[in-house]
């Protein structure tokens, strides 16, 4: 299995944001949460990521704990969170080197340049992130999550907020990135 997700339950106070979550997504599996905004899903993300420990349950991702093995399961994992925490000032490549490093890659450079090939950046890998477009924002911010070719890929909400066009070429990316 790839996920597995067991009674997991996320309280904030007294408020319930997950309730005895449990589900399994096996290997080259592709599946999407669907709810209104409140219902857990970005949390539940959050939590299989190792961003946000949970109230209560288990979770592993490729047979790693999220309490005892967070460090090998995030090395798994490529995320893309809703709102994309991004350097503006930064140029495309120029960050996208900058993760490479975070993930200690032994090519950088290599892995940039499939990086920016697969989500068509590069006519944009010069620009200040800053600069471009919401569309271009989010193949960033995919580059990002693909450029230590994670085993498991999550991505809230990777099309809020594009125009129709842009809408099209991130699932036409998403898919090939699959």
């Amino acid at each position: 299995m790839s996920i597995i997700v067991k009674n997991v339950s996320k309280l904030y106070g007294k408020q319930h944001a997950l309730d005895q979550v449990s589900f399994e997504v096996k290997k080259g599996e592709i599946v999407g949460f669907l709810g209104p905004n409140g219902a857990g899903k970005s949390t539940m993300m959050k939590i299989i990521t190792c961003f946000l420990p949970p109230s209560s349950g288990d979770v592993s991702v490729c047979g790693f704990d999220i309490r005892n093995d967070s460090l090998e399961l995030r090395k798994k994992i490529g995320y893309l969170s809703e709102s994309n925490p991004f350097y503006p000032d930064m140029y495309v490549r120029e960050f996208l080197e900058f993760i490479a490093g975070i993930h200690q890659l032994k090519d950088k450079k290599k892995s940039v340049d499939e990086v920016i090939e697969t989500t068509c950046l590069q006519i944009e890998q010069h620009k200040k992130i800053g600069a471009l477009s919401r569309g271009y924002k989010q193949r960033v911010g995919l580059a990002q999550a693909l450029i230590h070719n994670p085993e498991v890929l999550i991505l809230d909400e990777p099309t809020t907020g594009l125009d129709p066009n842009q809408l099209v070429e991130i699932r036409e990316l998403i898919k090939k990135c699959g």
